[in-house]
């Protein structure tokens, strides 16, 4: 009995430790190693001194000079903490990443339905996003408030600097620093690394999937934009815990992002007049319609994977 007690204990245990390991090294990566690098990487793409960069990164609406600088910046940050730096930790640890990429099955199907699922989910999801940005907080709590709201402005500002194209060859580069890189970095951390440790420290899969996307959200730190990031974390978990493959939510992230990415241009060009980075909901039979075909596609993806393994067995 005692030993079967500490067999049960060690797997806890080690997953809380290699969690904790991973956030400190993923934070050191993210804040500082990566955008020190990327600095650096900058340097040659402005007329400047180091210092003079410096200054103008601080304040970029007053200095559009620094797009590329920004990107550069934002792309290292990304690719050292979310991408080398768990891979340099599963490295000591004599883990593999290449597990974690593969598939049961690498048919077109699942690849096909994830644009259909993340388009239904964002109607759905637009409903939560207005109201978390309109969230108000109890006066003893207004000074949280206003810290959060100040935040979430400097980071709007920031966002819509980086995503104010004035070409293609723009686009493209956000495509890359915007989509391609958060989708690999972001849910090879957050799915594939900490949903599997919460899921060995929980042993509960819908456990370990909620808490996943709640450091996903946590990570952004957006309060005005938590719930709706939460449930969009928690929708690549289950897809990632259907397929047993992190190249769905990768794909699914990076499907997400681009859209929002490409619905921005055509919108500052001129072409729609429609941007799904709009705050405001979209109109309640669209919500509706989205719910069920939400709902209606993830039960035929399950079923899909859930029919594969069946025949595999």
């Amino acid at each position: 009995m005692n030993l079967e007690m500490i067999e049960t204990e060690r797997p806890g245990r080690q997953s809380f430790l290699t969690l904790l390991l991973l956030l400190v090294g993923i934070c050191l990566g993210f804040i500082i190693v990566g955008p020190l690098i990327g600095f650096l990487l900058a340097l040659p793409f402005y007329d400047g001194s180091m210092l003079e960069l410096a200054t103008a990164i601080q304040d970029p609406l007053n200095h559009p000079e620094v797009r590329i600088p920004i990107y550069i910046l934002q792309a290292s940050a990304t690719f050292v903490g979310l991408i080398l730096t768990p891979m340099l930790l599963m490295r000591v640890s004599h883990r593999s990443a290449a597990s974690l990429f593969a598939t049961r099955d690498l048919s077109l199907s699942p690849f096909l339905l994830i644009p259909l699922i993340v388009v239904a989910f964002m109607a759905v999801n637009s409903w939560f996003v207005e109201w978390n940005a309109g969230l108000r907080f109890p006066s003893f709590l207004k000074s949280f408030e206003e810290w959060a709201r100040a935040n979430e402005q400097q980071r709007a500002e920031i966002t819509s600097f980086m995503t104010t194209f004035t070409s293609p060859a723009e686009l493209f580069i956000a495509l890359i620093v915007i989509a391609v890189i958060p989708a690999i970095g972001e849910e090879f951390v957050f799915r594939g690394l900490f949903q599997n440790e919460l899921k060995s420290l929980t042993r509960n899969m819908h456990v370990a999937i909620w808490l996943a996307a709640f450091l996903f959200s946590a990570f952004h730190i957006q309060f005005f934009g938590f719930v709706p990031r939460l449930l969009l974390g928690a929708l690549f978990g289950y897809l990632y815990a259907w397929s047993g493959s992190l190249l769905i939510p990768i794909f699914a992230h990076f499907v997400n992002n681009a859209l929002a990415l490409l619905s921005l241009y055509f919108y500052q060009t001129g072409t729609t007049d429609i941007s799904l980075e709009s705050p405001e909901a979209a109109p309640w039979p669209y919500i509706l319609i989205g719910a069920v075909a939400t709902a209606f596609l993830l039960v035929y993806f399950k079923g899909f994977y859930d029919r594969q393994q069946r025949t595999a067995s």
